[in-house]
């Protein structure tokens, strides 16, 4: 039976995809953590949805796309002997498209919106704000290493479609 604790965190140290330690507040492990934040706010957000409707069904969906993402963050680019399913343009074109159906149906946008509304809304205007920082540390990591530049796409993206579905279950 394999154990959840490695006891190398105890000491500040965290093992990437491949072998490599890195410390706890390592660029790279900032960045795919804040990822795993931002899944956790979506989740969050799904647990006031309904568990069938179709904007429960692309969360999820987003939510593996995350996952992939943070293997995608955890792996160093230049490790090609590794097998990861990293982000790619087709998962941003998914997310735009999506932003665009949903937008369709909305008024334009002429203020500033507070965030709140309902539970899942407030969920999804949190999991925005944390997806913005996450772009924000993959931005970083990006001056210092070599980064698929789908992710940092894919999540400015994405904070567009939480900001757009947040709007879009107000009026629906």
């Amino acid at each position: 039976m394999v154990k959840i604790y490695t006891k190398q965190g105890d000491f500040g140290q965290t093992m990437i995809y491949g072998g490599d330690k890195k410390s706890k507040d390592d660029l790279r492990i900032e960045a795919y953590g804040t990822v795993d934040e931002l899944n956790s706010f979506i989740g969050l957000a799904i647990s006031h949805l309904d568990e069938e409707s179709n904007t429960t069904k692309s969360l999820k969906k987003m939510q593996f796309d995350l996952l992939r993402l943070g293997a995608d963050l955890a792996t160093p680019l230049e490790r090609e002997d590794l097998e990861v399913n990293r982000i790619n343009a087709e998962d941003i074109e998914k997310l735009e498209k999506w932003i665009d159906k949903m937008d369709e149906k909305l008024e334009p946008l002429k203020t500033f919106i507070l965030p709140g509304g309902t539970k899942a809304q407030s969920a999804l205007h949190t999991a925005r704000s944390v997806c913005r920082r996450a772009e924000r540390r993959v931005f970083t990591l990006i001056k210092k290493e070599k980064v698929n530049p789908n992710a940092l796409k894919y999540l400015n993206r994405l904070s567009d479609a939480l900001f757009t579905l947040a709007r879009f279950l107000e009026k629906n």
